[in-house]
């Protein structure tokens, strides 16, 4: 099938390269404009720009996909679907009906939950045991087309925002080659969005702090869903003490211990605990603002933390 790929960051340049392993004609791609990073201010292209260039596809980067000159650049392509996979731009209705099978989006949801921009972040804060792909009908709303074709994986205890975007983009790979087949046999039937949804806002850096008067695991959720970004932090004698991995354990306070959310509990050899609103968590690795990320066994040799100290403000 002939078709034109929009997207641009690693989980889109994933399902890019299951589409042209699988034997897909990608006449064009359309990603983001290159963006300046570090203190040079060096233009760097997005993943899916670097795996278009690599397969000699050409690429198209408009700063307005919905501007005139953009979408008559769009029309110079033969493409019997776009497919579109976390592009960071909205679809005019006129481009939507461009290609004769309209334009299929790769949403990292079992939708209709976690609409939005962040759904692998927030299928993990809250705790959800399953997630999935959805590949989507696209129309004018965000994330609110016919269903199309659905994959589902187990969400692991240990998972991170980095090992679950990591699988679910292997996922949406797999997922968009067989949905595209069945498209293509006429085997795929659109299911209405009904019942129980919710909007998965986009990760800002003030939501990676850590509330100690939560119970261990929301606090333990926390930390996977921001790591690597924006990464899940408290404070330690005035100074940033981002959190990378810690386990949560029940704990039943007596009468005597008279600790507070945030009290340092236990400090053993490899981990330390700290007391949450119910539990306790058991840090494991952590990195001290000015510092690089070292485990807790290495962070103990050079502070000496005590169980009359506290995290937080």
């Amino acid at each position: 099938m002939k078709m034109i790929f929009m997207g641009t960051p690693d989980f889109s340049a994933g399902a890019l390269d299951a589409l042209i392993q699988a034997g897909h004609t990608v006449t064009a791609v359309v990603t983001q404009p290159d963006k300046p990073r570090g203190r040079s201010g060096q233009l760097v292209p997005s993943p899916v720009k670097e795996c278009a260039l690599r397969h000699g596809i050409p690429v198209l980067q408009p700063v307005r996909i919905k501007a005139p000159e953009a979408m008559e650049e769009l029309r110079r392509y033969e493409a019997d679907v776009f497919v579109v996979a976390a592009f960071g731009q909205i679809l005019s209705r006129e481009i939507l009906e461009m290609p004769k099978y309209g334009c299929i989006n790769i949403h990292a949801s079992l939708l209709p939950k976690y609409r939005g921009a962040s759904p692998i972040q927030h299928v993990i804060l809250n705790g959800e045991s399953v997630t999935g792909i959805t590949i989507m009908q696209m129309d004018t709303g965000v994330d609110t087309g016919d269903m199309l074709y659905k994959k589902e994986i187990a969400i692991a205890p240990t998972d991170t925002f980095e090992t679950l975007h990591d699988k679910l983009m292997v996922l949406g790979g797999e997922a968009i080659v067989e949905a595209l087949r069945l498209l293509e046999e006429g085997k795929l039937t659109p299911v209405k969005q009904e019942g129980e949804t919710c909007y998965a806002s986009l990760i800002d850096k003030t939501m990676g702090r850590i509330d100690f008067s939560a119970d261990a695991l929301s606090v333990d959720r926390r930390i996977r869903g921001m790591n690597p970004w924006p990464s899940a932090y408290t404070f330690y004698k005035g100074k940033q003490l981002k959190i990378w991995r810690a386990k949560p354990l029940e704990w039943i306070q007596n009468d005597e211990e008279k600790k507070a959310p945030g009290d340092i509990l236990t400090v053993g050899k490899d981990f330390f605990d700290v007391v949450c609103g119910t539990g306790i968590l058991r840090v494991e690795e952590l990195q001290l603002e000015g510092k690089k990320r070292m485990s807790a066994h290495d962070f103990l040799l050079g502070v000496k933390l005590s169980t009359t100290d506290k995290l937080g403000e």
